[in-house]
């Protein structure tokens, strides 16, 4: 499995990105996907995912400003993120537990996150 994450970039408070998470090696739409970040100094922390029939989770810190989305098309995972803030400064990574769950609801256990992509980062900021 291989994950590709990209749309990283400096942005202005209040601003937004999308990053997008390409995949290799599986079928994004069958498997449970997630983003993580990590912060300076900080723990990595899970901040969104979707499973495999669709049903989608997000961290109190970025619910009603981030949308987690999949691209089956391109096989890709993409996170829009809006009114950002500058405590959303962080190193973005695209995660999926390599379990498949086509029909699953569930995808916020986060400990069975095994296969990372590279990160991009992501800096709010004037």
């Amino acid at each position: 499995v291989e994950l590709v994450e990209s749309g990283g970039g400096l942005v202005q408070p209040a601003g937004s990105l999308r990053l997008s998470c390409a995949a290799s090696g599986l079928t994004v739409r069958y498997y449970p996907m997630a983003w993580f970040r990590q912060a300076p100094g900080k723990e990595r922390e899970a901040i969104s995912c979707v499973s495999g029939d669709g049903t989608t989770f997000y961290a109190d810190a970025v619910k009603g400003r981030f949308i987690i989305s999949r691209d089956n098309g391109n096989n890709s995972v993409n996170l829009q993120m809006n009114s950002l803030k500058p405590e959303d400064t962080a190193v973005y990574y695209c995660a999926t537990d390599g379990l498949f769950d086509r029909y699953g609801s569930t995808c916020n256990h986060w400990e069975k996150y095994s296969s990372w992509g590279q990160g991009t980062q992501v800096t709010v900021s004037l």
